[in-house]
């Protein structure tokens, strides 16, 4: 009978934890990013903690408001923008579809090979504007239809990241609880291992925090440099750009249309520099940086960081830069704990007795 009611609370365990599971399955994305937020920035936690006397909860409120500050607001301006981007990309095409295109640029005709070709299409245009956009109107609907898609997804990632901006306060107000929880709670299942895969976890997920930062601050600088040379304008706000959209592993979508911009304006050859520059040099470090970093003070083998990142980033998105690494470290410990004590230890041999000289 005692067997019995053990085996029930078990099920009604498993079953509470299933709930609470489902509960919580909505704002699984929102809590993890709060809590990678908070990790990583726990060192700053614990020093302005120390220079508040020791108040958790004001350092949390001001770190969290920081936070807010430096995230919120450049993403609000980006979207402020975005919007009138949008507005003046639907005047263009209207008055485009009145005037009809201007005069072609003189380059256009000087071009090598299709330069002939793109100035008939030019007045072929044209001459048949009206004829054109609306023959295209079909699919630009169904542009419009996928922007709108994708608008409602960029929302919800919105949202998403507004609700771990608050959660992360949590995270720094109760974090020490929180990691003695967890702390207990691994002890309880896997006995002494368990600092040692608190410590596995927390190192893989700092290195990879270093990774991302670290990586995205150099495609930045070089980014700025190359800029720079080219002598393409803004060339400290796009440096700026390029490392916020590092995180988002799209530093082309910087450095593209500012080499774009160069062949615009007549200027082949830095074009071709800031093109060769941008795909070798400033989203060619992304491969080598990053990885190295990661892999740089722990014992994985660089292939399982690689495998970790890149299979990570298909499998769970962005999310998964973080998860990937994780995962194949507490796997790859697992099973070494597990060869080392499956397979016997060889004693060394023995040396053989020397034979007395007779």
């Amino acid at each position: 009978m005692l067997n019995n009611d053990r085996l029930l609370v078990q099920i009604l365990l498993l079953a509470l934890l299933g709930a609470c599971l489902w509960v919580m399955a909505p704002f699984a994305s929102a809590l993890f990013w709060a809590a990678v937020l908070a990790f990583a920035s726990w060192p700053v936690m614990r020093w302005l903690t120390r220079q508040l006397n020791g108040n958790s909860t004001l350092a949390a409120t001001l770190l969290t408001f920081g936070w807010m500050v430096l995230v919120a607001v450049p993403l609000i301006w980006l979207g402020l923008n975005i919007a009138d981007q949008i507005r003046e990309v639907n005047i263009l095409l209207h008055n485009l579809q009145v005037e009809g295109l201007p005069d072609p640029p003189g380059w256009l005709e000087e071009l090598p090979l299709i330069g002939d070709s793109l100035l008939e299409l030019w007045y072929t245009v044209d001459e048949q504007g009206t004829a054109f956009f609306a023959t295209i109107r079909p699919y630009i609907g169904q542009v419009g239809n996928w922007l709108l898609m994708r608008s409602a997804r960029i929302g919800g990632g919105m949202l998403e990241l507004a609700l771990s901006l608050v959660l992360v306060f949590f995270f720094y107000r109760d974090g020490p609880k929180l990691a003695a929880f967890v702390h207990s709670l691994l002890h309880r299942l896997i006995g002494g291992r368990a600092d040692h895969y608190l410590e596995l976890v927390a190192g893989t997920v700092q290195r990879v925090v270093n990774g991302v930062i670290g990586t995205a601050a150099a495609q930045a600088i070089l980014a700025y440099i190359g800029f720079s040379i080219a002598g393409v304008p803004g060339a400290l706000l796009l440096g700026l750009m390029t490392f916020a959209f590092s995180f988002l592993m799209v530093p082309p979508l910087i450095w593209g249309p500012a080499t774009a911009w160069l062949v615009w304006q007549g200027q082949y050859g830095m074009a071709v520099f800031l093109g060769i520059w941008g795909m070798f040099i400033i989203s060619g470090v992304d491969n080598v940086l990053k990885p190295y970093l990661i892999s740089r003070g722990g014992n994985l083998p660089l292939v399982v960081v690689l495998l970790g990142v890149f299979g990570g980033v298909l499998a769970f998105g962005f999310m998964g830069l973080f998860l990937g690494p994780t995962l194949l470290a507490v796997a790859y410990s697992l099973l070494g704990d597990w060869v080392r004590k499956e397979v016997p230890q060889i004693s060394a041999p023995t040396s053989a007795p020397e034979k007395h000289a007779e």
